[in-house]
């Protein structure tokens, strides 16, 4: 540890902690300081608690809008110092489906061996009644006999051991599938998974309704027009993948980027109102139409279509990630973008008129 940390931990003991006479909170004395002193403001003047949490999304927030330079100083500091409870369990969820995947096979191939003894079995069967109908080979005859007894005994304990090993890996199974309904990774694509977008995006409701900030959700997926002309499966599948790698390249570290199901994406992004999505959806949109993927011979120039929504708090998660993939539909429906907002409050507001004209 350095000797300046000792001395820190030697002085805290028994005794208040102050600022050194040297540096002052009113006067940073860099460029980190500085932005963090500005961070600190803007929370305050947005009436919201400089909680670690809000201080880190308003911490990305900002820091999109400040230089080249001091983003890439900023950042390469948060590299150093950088850990994820999220990596962690990340990664140990990869390790447990591999440990599964490994008992799996071991278990085929205790299978396997047992088949073979079983065929072994029957050729020494079908040895011993050649040799019985050569009556003058007895000597022989009560040799085979005798190893027949000893491979049936050998076969029996095989049986016995394969039965226990396939109880044990019933067990196992259910223990991965246990833990599975916990996950929070998408293995296939390298993301967060369907579960924890809904528990982000409720508890993000949460924090809407206590704080009146804004949030907004969006919805991607591949262009059904592109999939359509792209008839191999696999292919389909490397560029789904594609788009998820872009996603998490185009997004904030604040961003929650998950696999809803059937190749549809979802984007959380927090503290983040229309404006700001629609911008965050047309620079995602440059980014994968500036993408090309190679099939064989052939380049094929990528595409998705995007559904963006607010958060609100008086609506149901479902409701939200509803109204944000009828935001998909009306981006197919226009030409001119490769994506729409689609806003709950409005549709209820439509309604409303709708049921006032009926009524007149």
């Amino acid at each position: 540890m350095p000797e300046t940390l000792k001395n820190k931990n030697n002085q805290s003991k028994g005794k208040q902690i102050t600022s050194s006479p040297s540096i002052s909170l009113d006067e940073p004395s860099s460029d980190l300081e500085i932005y963090s002193k500005e961070v600190l403001s803007a929370l305050i003047s947005d009436n919201l608690p400089p909680t670690p949490n809000n201080f880190s999304l308003y911490f990305d927030r900002l820091l999109e809008d400040k230089s080249e330079t001091l983003r890439k100083q900023i950042l390469s500091v948060l590299e150093l110092e950088e850990t994820n409870d999220d990596e962690s369990t990340i990664v140990l969820e990869r390790s447990l489906k591999k440990g599964f995947s490994s008992v799996k096979d071991v278990l085929g191939v205790t299978a396997n061996l047992y088949k073979n003894v079983s065929l072994m079995t029957k050729i020494l069967d079908k040895r011993k009644q050649e040799l019985i109908k050569n009556p003058d080979i007895q000597e022989a005859l009560s040799v085979t006999t005798l190893l027949e007894s000893d491979i049936s005994k050998l076969n029996t304990i095989l049986k016995k051991q394969n039965t226990h090993m396939k109880t044990l890996y019933e067990e196992t199974s259910q223990i991965v599938k246990n833990v599975e309904n916990e996950t929070i990774f998408d293995n296939k694509f390298g993301v967060y998974n369907k579960r924890y977008l809904l528990t982000k995006t409720k508890q993000e409701m949460g924090l809407i309704s206590e704080f009146k900030h804004k949030s907004s959700l969006m919805m991607i997926e591949l262009s059904r027009e592109l999939i359509k002309n792209v008839p191999q499966e696999k292919a389909v599948i490397l560029m789904t993948r594609t788009i998820a790698r872009l996603l998490l390249k185009t997004s904030r570290r604040s961003d929650i980027v998950a696999h809803y199901g059937n190749g549809v994406f979802s984007m959380l992004l927090k503290h983040t109102d229309i404006e700001n999505a629609k911008k965050a959806a047309q620079r995602l949109c440059d980014l994968v139409s500036n993408s090309n993927f190679f099939l064989a011979d052939r380049e094929i120039k990528l595409k998705i279509s995007v559904g963006i929504t607010d958060l609100d708090p008086q609506y149901f998660v479902e409701e939200i990630i509803v109204s944000a993939m009828d935001g998909i539909e009306i981006a197919y429906g226009n030409s001119k973008s490769d994506y729409a907002v689609s806003l709950k409050e409005k549709k209820v507001q439509i309604k409303e008129k709708e049921k006032e004209k009926e009524k007149k």
